[in-house]
């Protein structure tokens, strides 16, 4: 804190300096507009600058601080739209800090993450998707694109909160496919304070031991049977989730009443499984996990 201040009321009130000048401004002058101490403000110029939110250019005998491009002041839920539109640009231009740049200032601007994974992140991983499967785009392409968002979706998980270790849930996808889209998943887990073990891409693991695996990887990361433990399978091939759902569903009378699985597909039926849940939206999906958690309090 300081003269009041908390730290994003400083991000704000410096964005809002930066944006109004086109030629930079120096730390002095910043210190005098924002009316914070100047080795004060120096301290926080080091820090956005980290942050990607502002940079610094020497021009002859001075420093000047400018905004970094797309660090614009923002406003949610009324500019989900333009982030949604301003990121799948920056991601197919290849703008990778820019792309960076605009998911932290979604972030520092108050925009809740769930909702940066669910109206910016897997918006752009389907669009992704569907122009390497239309043939727009090739193999090499795409795994460009897809680790810029890979690595914007790491940005989301630096802010998770402390974890409830009582709330856990385990995430795994059934290939490569859904492998992006079950991170994203897991960073706006993350931010809903859920203890996360992320799985990744588990097609490789399709054998008749793999129910044994889970089952001692779960002993392992759930020994005392504390809280809830949701396994989340991201799919979409109806032979890969019931293979996944039947190996976590063998381990339902080991584990308890508070052990539930969840699938996470744009498949519409259960494949005859017995997912306690079904959805293709990962808002849905917490929104499910966040009222089983609730319940089980109310046991």
């Amino acid at each position: 804190m300081t003269r009041g201040y908390s730290t994003e009321k400083i991000r704000e009130k410096l964005i809002d300096a930066l944006s109004q000048s086109k030629t930079g401004l120096t730390g002095i002058e910043i210190a005098g507009k924002l009316k914070v101490n100047r080795v004060t403000m120096s301290k926080y110029l080091k820090i956005f600058a980290g942050e990607g939110l502002i940079k610094q250019k020497n021009m002859g005998s001075v420093n000047l601080w400018f905004i970094e491009e797309g660090a614009d002041k923002l406003s949610f839920p009324a500019d989900f739209f333009q982030v949604k539109n301003k990121y799948m640009e920056y991601v197919l231009s290849g703008s990778t800090p820019e792309a960076h740049t605009l998911i932290r200032t979604s972030l520092h601007s108050g925009a809740a993450p769930t909702k940066i994974v669910s109206e910016v992140i897997i918006p752009a991983i389907n669009a992704i998707e569907n122009s390497y499967n239309d043939g727009k785009m090739g193999r090499s392409e795409k795994n460009f694109f897809d680790e810029i968002i890979s690595s914007s979706v790491s940005l989301i998980g630096l802010s998770e909160e402390e974890i409830n270790p009582k709330k856990n849930v385990v995430i795994l996808a059934t290939d490569y496919r859904n492998a992006l889209l079950a991170q994203a998943a897991s960073a706006a887990f993350r931010t809903g304070k859920w203890k996360v073990s992320l799985l990744g891409d588990m097609s490789s693991s399709i054998d008749v031991m793999f129910d044994i695996d889970l089952q001692r990887f779960l002993n392992k990361i759930w020994p005392k049977r504390d809280g809830v433990m949701i396994v989340i399978i991201f799919s979409s091939t109806e032979g890969e989730i019931k293979f996944f759902s039947q190996a976590v569903d063998a381990s339902k009378g080991k584990f308890g009443k508070n052990f539930h699985l969840a699938l996470c597909t744009i498949i519409t039926k259960k494949a005859k499984t017995n997912a306690d849940f079904v959805s293709d939206d990962v808002e849905t999906l917490l929104q499910w996990c966040q009222t089983v958690f609730e319940s089980y309090q109310n046991q």
